[in-house]
Order: structure tokens, then sequence, then C-alpha cells
């Protein structure tokens, strides 16, 4: 049996795993954007640096799979641009025209060579170059408008590399390369974290954790993708080890095997455990994660959340999750393949509808999308 072949491959739990973690992003900067004590419980149940590592681990593996099982590099590329940009360009241009009616400045002064440069830096991911627009959230600790972004331009980095590291895969000894790749990623991160703890400098930690630094998180997930028969075959112990590993990290630092201890577990309770056919709802994960900041940061320009922490805390989720839906139901899912896991979802659950005659061929046309 091919590896694409893999059963676990088309029944897996990948799409919750996203949305709790997008969940557990959102919720952690809820309590860290506002700073109310009441709520400090959340920042240590939850870990939004843990959530945004499982995320590269997904990726690593759902991204190389989608590349290898492409046709061609342009419908690689394809697929990968219909995901991602229609709703970050969204959410980018709603906050740069919407965020108009909170600034304190004039229209005149807001539509300003500050908002082009906000503009033309989100779009084209490159957020830390311009991460305020102007008058908007001045007060507040952190003004970003929307600081969760900073990922994404790993994600597009992920994205770019991962066809060069095929070719390279292809014309050498693909497990030596992702060694080598991961074990320089881990190099490079601890480098400058050791800077970072050395010169009490900032810059150091954040360097650190982009790219190359979250390669090591992404390979990880590559390696279980490629060697899934192995992980299937040895199992319990890939478990046993990556659980121990984990709980000694809390005792002492492993940042050489935490990656792929992390990796060994996202992955498992991605193919394992299976859920249910969730894909059938819709994919709300990227939603919540390019919406929540700044809706946060909206809802705390006000007064009321101080006095009633936990009601803000309810409006954040409320708030979050249903513009996660709409987006997905007026963006993102209007700008999907047919070859899309979640319109084969859609059309799993709407086959037997059809067949009774509930459900016409007209609508799972209309369902497909434009390509």
């Amino acid at each position: 049996m091919r590896r694409d072949d893999h059963p676990r491959l088309s029944q897996n739990n990948f799409d919750l795993i996203r949305l709790l973690l997008a969940a557990t992003v959102c919720l952690t900067h809820a309590y860290q954007l506002s700073g109310f004590e009441s709520l400090s419980g959340v920042a240590r149940l939850l870990s939004s640096t843990v959530a945004v590592k499982g995320f590269f681990v997904v990726s690593g593996f759902l991204i190389f799979m989608s590349y290898e099982r492409s046709s061609s590099l342009r419908a690689y590329a394809v697929k990968r641009i219909r995901r991602i940009y229609p709703a970050y360009f969204t959410v980018v241009m709603l906050c740069a025209f919407g965020l108009a009616a909170v600034s304190r400045q004039r229209l005149g002064d807001y539509f300003s060579s500050d908002w082009v440069a906000y503009v033309l830096a989100n779009l084209s991911f490159l957020n830390f170059l311009h991460q305020t627009l102007p008058g908007v959230f001045e007060s507040h600790p952190l003004a970003a408008v929307n600081g969760a972004l900073w990922t994404l331009k790993i994600e597009v980095s992920f994205y770019l590399s991962v066809p060069l590291f095929v070719a390279v895969f292809r014309r050498s000894n693909r497990l030596l390369v992702l060694l080598l790749v991961y074990g320089g990623s881990v190099a490079y991160a601890e480098l400058f974290a050791l800077a970072a703890e050395r010169t009490g400098s900032g810059l150091y930690a954040e360097l650190g954790r982009q790219l190359p630094g979250q390669l090591c998180y992404f390979m990880a997930g590559a390696f279980l993708y490629y060697y899934l028969p192995l992980f299937e075959r040895r199992l319990v112990p890939f478990l046993v080890v990556a659980v121990a590993i984990l709980l000694a990290t809390r005792l002492c630092p492993l940042p050489l095997l935490e990656p792929f201890a992390l990796a060994t577990l996202v992955v498992f309770f991605g193919l394992f455990l299976y859920v249910g056919n969730l894909g059938k709802y819709g994919d709300f994960s990227y939603g919540v994660y390019i919406l929540h900041f700044p809706i946060i940061q909206l809802l705390l320009l006000g007064s009321w959340p101080q006095a009633h922490p936990w009601v803000y805390f309810a409006v954040v989720i409320l708030l979050t999750g249903l513009g996660a839906m709409a987006l997905w139901h007026l963006v993102e899912k209007r700008f999907l393949l047919r070859g899309s896991h979640y319109v084969a979802a859609v059309r799993a659950v709407a086959a037997p509808a059809a067949s009774a005659g509930v459900v016409g061929d007209s609508a799972l046309r209309r369902q497909d999308g434009s390509l």
C-alpha cells in the first residue's frame, strides 16, 4: 500500500486539533492582553507557545503530504494560496478600514503614509515591519493590531521550502536530510536563546523564535508523515518515550528532543482515536487564529471588561467563534478546490440525502466551488 493511500490519512482528527490549538492561542491572549488577574489560571493551564509549535507540527505533516499528492508545483501553489490568502487578505483589510472608526486620528490623518505602510507590510506577511495603525490602540500596553500574524510569515516560508526539500529528498538520503535540518534548527534556536540570556536583549529571543528556529517542529511533522508505517508499527515505544521526554523537560530542558516528542503526541492524536467527520461543519481554526487578536483589542477599548473580566472572556469566545464561522462561510470555503477534503466531507454527508431526492446534483456542484 502506498503511503498516500494509508486509511489514517483520509480519516483523521487534524481539523479538531487545529481548532483546539487556535482556541488555546485565543484564550491565552485574552488573558495576556488584558492582564486581568482573575484570568491568570488560563495561562497556568494553557500555553500559546506550545500551541504554535503544535501548529507547525501539523503543517509539517500535512503540507508535505499536500505537495506529494499534488500533480504539479502549480497545483500545489494554487492550493496553498487559495487556502490561506483570501481570509488573510480579508482580515487585514477589514482592520485597515474598519479600525478608522476607533482611531484617535481624524480620517485625513488616519489614511496616511503610515496606513499604507501597514497595509503593504501586512499583505506581504511582513507584519513585523508595521504592526500598528495611526491612533489605534495607543492606550493599550501592546498597540499591535494583530500580533498573532507573526506566525503566518513562517508558515508561508514553510510552504515555499517544501518543494526544495522534496527535491533534495529525492536526490539524496531523505532521513539524513531530515535529521540535519532538524538539528540545525534546534542549534539555531539555542544559539539565540543563549545570546538573549547573556545579553538580556529581547531581539535575540525574537530572532530565535523565527525561521529557522521553528523549522524543527515542521520537520518533525514531516518525518512522521514519511515514516508513518514505522510510527504505526512502533506506536507504543514512540509514545512512551515522547511522554517521558516531555515530563523530563519540566525539570531539565531537552531542546534536541522536545520538538520530536511534541510532534509524536500531536500526530498520534491526529491519526488515532478518530472522533468523526468534523470537516462537514467546516474549518474554523484559521478564522479563530487570525481574528481573535483584533477582537480582543477592540473589547479592551471599553472600561467594562475591568469590572466584569469573566463576561469579557465569554464575549471574546463568542465574538471570535461567530467571526470565524462567518469568515469560513463568506470567504474561505468559496475559494476551496473540488479536491479539498472539506468539499469531500460535505459531499459524503449530502450523498445519502441526494440519493433520496433531497439534495440535487446542482446543489453539490455549487458546494464544489468555482474550480
